[in-house]
């Protein structure tokens, strides 16, 4: 509903960048546990979301930017799940940035396991924002994270573009009060983007097939939310999957898609 349907009008539907042949990115581990799996002990899209944020923090620690760019916000991620991961299973998680400007960045991580070349497999692409931590606007890189992060980019001049429609339709297939709880707020007062997957994941049983096989999931934030306000969501069903608008009043704060179609992405796992 209210959604392209040829594939030249449908950028997120673009497949991922590919690791380069011989790079280095930042690696840690992690494990699957009981806070971040389903029912069915698949690991949820909210859990995914909490390891990126993990893992960017201890990136930045790594390279010695914690001081120099502590702040990030993320405009828009990418979740493309070939193969899922489940309850009690080890993750290798690797990062590294294949495009950024002088204040934003298209940063990847790759969630598998090096010791199962059948095992899980997830691909992820986050547009994260450098913010200044006394002006809380977007801010210039430092130099030297600048460079560290250019090591793999195919892309120094990377510009925003929003993939997703920002308004719903006026007739949906459902529509439902996304109640908040004081631990979903982040220190600035809005709501931590990882809140965001819970809306999904709570729309997903319209279409429970969907995480049965790999589909990507794309999120894209527009203004945040802050406590106090009612958020709705409002979603449409297509033929591949459905779109969620998270809305306050008549104004869209998030916009997220899911589908099931590997065809289309050209999954190459």
């Amino acid at each position: 509903m209210g959604m392209p349907t040829s594939t030249s009008d449908r950028p997120w539907t673009r497949p991922l960048t590919a690791l380069p042949d011989g790079a280095n990115p930042y690696s840690t581990a992690r494990t699957v546990r009981t806070g971040d799996v389903d029912t069915g002990r698949r690991l949820r899209l909210d859990g995914i979301a909490r390891y990126l944020q993990d893992i960017g923090t201890d990136n930045l620690a790594a390279v010695g930017a914690a001081d120099t760019d502590p702040l990030w916000i993320v405009r828009r991620t990418v979740v493309d799940v070939h193969r899922p991961a489940h309850y009690g299973r080890s993750l290798r998680l690797r990062r590294w940035c294949d495009a950024l400007s002088t204040r934003w960045a298209n940063v990847r991580v790759r969630l598998d396991d090096p010791d199962d070349a059948h095992g899980p497999l997830i691909e992820t692409a986050a547009f994260w924002i450098d913010i200044g931590p006394t002006t809380g606007a977007p801010t210039r890189i430092s130099d030297g994270l600048f460079e560290h992060m250019s090591r793999y980019a195919h892309d120094t001049r990377l510009k925003w573009k929003a993939w997703l429609p920002d308004s719903a339709p006026e007739t949906v297939d459902d529509e439902r009060e996304f109640p908040l709880r004081v631990t979903d707020f982040d220190p600035f007062g809005h709501v931590n983007n990882a809140v965001y997957w819970h809306g999904v994941e709570e729309v997903v049983a319209l279409r429970a097939d969907i995480v049965e096989g790999p589909y990507r999931a794309v999120i894209e934030h527009l203004r945040p939310v802050a406590a106090g306000e009612t958020v709705t969501l409002r979603t449409g069903l297509h033929e591949d999957g459905l779109t969620v608008w998270f809305t306050v009043g008549d104004h869209t704060r998030a916009v997220a898609w899911i589908a099931r179609n590997p065809d289309a992405l050209r999954w190459t796992p």
